[in-house]
């Protein structure tokens, strides 16, 4: 018997891991798709009448990536980007499964650079215009935000340190943000003698 005849017996045998087998396969895809239609946000699905009378679907765009570097003691740093983020949903019968949580923002990549006196945030925001980037700034948070026909773009940045608000300075060049901000000033505590 050649190697083909075995394998084309032990396949219709039935084969199956527990709980799938090669003849629900077709359902299990339709099932995922109808899924993950479901959960895209509707900014994201668009369809378009061509002039034969025929119709293209346009989805996306879908954005993930991340980037790895080092803090100052030596532990990598991952950060994740996009508009696509991994989550886990439950089933009906109550049993977790990957699934993806797409939004219509995407997460713009940030690096955060401080030193003695200052702390610069770098963000990559491309295909925007300037007037579109909205900032906001507390002591101990950054928020970038864009809400253009192009593109949207949200992320709020906690700072490593309190900074003065009042202090902030933006400039944005070819797709890349750069906010500097001081840090504020440590109020020097009064000394007192404990009885």
């Amino acid at each position: 018997m050649a190697w083909d005849e075995d394998f084309a017996r032990w396949f219709r045998r039935g084969w199956s891991w527990p709980g799938f087998n090669f003849e629900n396969i077709e359902k299990m895809f339709d099932d995922m798709f109808r899924e993950a239609f479901e959960a895209m946000p509707k900014e994201l699905y668009r369809e378009k009448k061509l002039p034969d009378g025929s119709s293209v679907r346009h989805i996306g765009p879908f954005v993930y990536g991340y980037a790895m570097s080092m803090d100052p003691d030596g532990r990598p740093v991952i950060r994740e980007f996009g508009n696509v983020k991994p989550s886990r949903r439950l089933t009906p019968s109550g049993v977790s499964k990957p699934s993806l949580d797409v939004r219509e923002e995407r997460e713009p990549l940030v690096d955060i650079m401080s030193d003695a006196d200052l702390i610069r945030v770098i963000a990559e925001v491309p295909g925007v215009e300037k007037k579109d980037i909205l900032l906001n700034c507390s002591e101990k948070m950054l928020t970038i935000s864009v809400d253009s026909e192009k593109r949207k773009y949200y992320k709020d940045v906690d700072l490593p340190a309190d900074v003065d608000p009042t202090s902030a300075k933006a400039r944005y060049t070819n797709g890349v943000l750069e906010v500097t901000m001081t840090k504020a000033k440590k109020q020097k505590s009064e000394r007192i003698k404990i009885e």
